[in-house]
């Protein structure tokens, strides 16, 4: 039956192209076929092969790569697992998205190295890959979703040791900075409500199992729902409880033992467990006003969060899970698939005209760090939108009947909603051209001045004093914000700034170079001030990000009235 299923999967998904992802992706998986072909040597002895092994070990452009190394690697485990596999195993591919599959092949060899070297260890010559690839799927997915559709961005290290611990905590704690999931006072109220359910249903377990109010001693009994301890004195009763009805230490399966501080996962990690334990002690019937009637309540608390994100995202609904099927197991596939495979949204089905818009005097450029500027895109010109960048950044690539370029959403008529269902350039390295008559580069961003994009939004059109460099042109030099070497050392995104060293140069290739030794600024009446030196000497001032003027920049021989600081999306 394994190898009728095998087969026909190949056949359906057979088409997938490696190519179409881009280098890095290629490479990816380069990576993970000479760890598959490592750890079968390590296996089965140098050369040896599982009878049906695929050989397809680096014709990276073949239509089945990625499946040929999904296939191989179910023999590889068949090898050292037998028919079995663990309980984490994601196996057949769950989507057509060969980058995907070819997530979960390294996830699934990964364990398959786990069982055949020890745990950690590895043999010579491995690769490796991303750190997030070892964590379950449901990790992985929710990972995913928050950094591309919530725009959230991580900080834990690849280094970081338990690095899967590490990380799902870290997804705990950015969830309830979505506000339309958890940062609301609606949902706020709905997880005190929730937390106060599951106080409710330990006491009539209690009440069933032990007898009426008859409780182990040290019972808290606390059922203030705005009281900061609530949730962690549920924890403590409920543990009190489960030494007297199954004997000390003794857990159910999958019972958590512990709460994070966390309040939403609080509240689920307790509703979970009380489930369990009811199930456990026997009470399969539960008593009159049992209040945990939803059965996502009784799974996993990161399958829980995912119910709430899918629902958001993709209107989400739990399907109907016959009780023999076992609901959580069946519900952790269920919204792992829809997150893998998310449905279209309606406008979607014509894509073209749904991630079209016009530009309004957006600045292009031919790289997505917005230094080779090819001038700006006329107010009306018609684009279709293909990719986005990363987190913050609001660049996006565009084409046109003469163009292919990147442009900054916020001048054109794309509302934020659409762009953020652009797939991210992750992979994808774009072939880019301006043939239009308003392209005019490349070159350097031109000062801004009159009513361009960059003005308008970082001084929001407010009229900028001439700067007072009567004085100093007898003297010395005046240069523009092209020919400063600005050097960054702190951002700060919260505020929108930057510390950084400036150099006045010649000109703009930044070579002969002079530490900038004043810095006026005209419009607070008095010089910047110096927050620190850097280790060459050089002065440290702090800018706001973008374009400022009115300014008096000072170096030994030269001036300038204006600096331009970069985001550090543009960098």
């Amino acid at each position: 039956m394994r190898k009728l299923v095998i087969l026909l999967l190949v056949l359906l998904l057979g088409s997938l192209s490696v190519q179409a992802q881009g280098d890095a992706f290629s490479r990816q998986v380069l990576a993970l076929r000479a760890d598959l072909e490592v750890l079968t040597d390590a296996a089965l002895g140098e050369g040896n092969r599982p009878q049906g092994w695929t050989f397809n070990v680096n014709n990276v452009a073949a239509p089945n790569f990625v499946t040929d190394l999904w296939y191989d690697s179910e023999l590889l485990a068949t090898v050292v697992f037998g028919e079995d596999r663990p309980a984490s195993w994601i196996g057949a591919p769950t989507s057509p998205n060969a980058a995907i599959i070819a997530r979960n092949v390294r996830h699934d060899l990964e364990l398959t190295a786990d069982a055949q070297q020890g745990v950690n260890i590895r043999p010579d010559g491995w690769n490796g890959g991303f750190a997030l690839f070892r964590c379950d799927r449901t990790v992985m997915n929710l990972y995913v979703l928050l950094s591309n559709e919530y725009r959230l961005a991580f900080t834990t290290p690849e280094t970081a040791i338990a690095y899967c611990v590490t990380v799902s905590a870290e997804i705990q704690d950015l969830l309830l900075q979505v506000e339309q999931l958890y940062n609301n006072d609606e949902s706020r109220e709905q997880i005190k409500d929730y937390t106060l359910a599951v106080r409710g249903d330990l006491e009539r377990l209690a009440d069933e199992r032990k007898g009426l109010n008859v409780r182990p001693d040290g019972w808290r009994r606390n059922t203030d729902r705005e009281s900061p301890t609530l949730a962690s004195d549920i924890f403590l009763d409920m543990e009190l409880l489960a030494d007297d009805l199954l004997g000390p230490g003794q857990r159910p399966e999958n019972y958590s033992g512990s709460i994070p501080n966390n309040p939403v996962f609080a509240a689920y990690s307790l509703r979970a467990d009380v489930e369990r334990l009811a199930n456990a002690a026997g009470q399969v019937v539960r008593p009159r006003g049992w209040q945990g009637t939803d059965p996502v309540g009784a799974c996993a608390p990161l399958d829980q969060a995912m119910v709430r994100v899918v629902t958001d995202l993709y209107d989400y609904t739990v399907p109907a899970i016959p009780a023999d099927a076992g609901f959580c197991p069946a519900l952790n596939v269920s919204v792992n698939t829809i997150a893998e495979n998310p449905p279209p949204a309606p406008e979607e089905s014509a894509p073209d005209l749904f991630f079209s818009g016009e530009a309004q005097w957006a600045f292009a450029y031919l790289d997505v760090a917005a230094t080779e500027y090819m001038g700006q895109m006329p107010g009306g010109v018609r684009f279709r939108a293909w990719y986005r960048n990363f987190n913050e950044s609001n660049m996006m690539f565009v084409s046109g009947e003469d163009f292919a370029v990147f442009i900054d959403r916020r001048w054109t008529t794309m509302d934020v909603e659409v762009f953020n269902r652009l797939p991210t350039l992750e992979g994808v390295k774009p072939l880019t051209f301006c043939d239009a008559s308003w392209c005019n580069g490349p070159g350097p961003t031109p000062t801004p001045t009159g009513s361009g994009p960059i003005e308008l939004l970082l001084l929001e059109g407010t009229a900028i004093p001439t700067p007072n460099t009567r004085e100093l042109a007898s003297t010395k030099t005046q240069i523009n914000w092209n020919s400063i070497r600005v050097t960054y050392i702190l951002d700060d995104t919260a505020t929108r700034t930057a510390q950084v060293t400036l150099e006045l140069c010649a000109d703009n290739n930044q070579v002969d170079c002079e530490p900038a030794e004043v810095v006026f600024d005209n419009n607070a009446g008095a010089p910047k001030q110096v927050i620190g030196q850097a280790p060459n000497g050089l002065n440290i001032y702090q800018f706001p990000y973008g374009y400022s003027s009115n300014l008096l920049i000072e170096s030994g021989n030269r001036f300038s009235s204006d600096v331009w600081i970069s985001d550090p999306t543009l960098r």
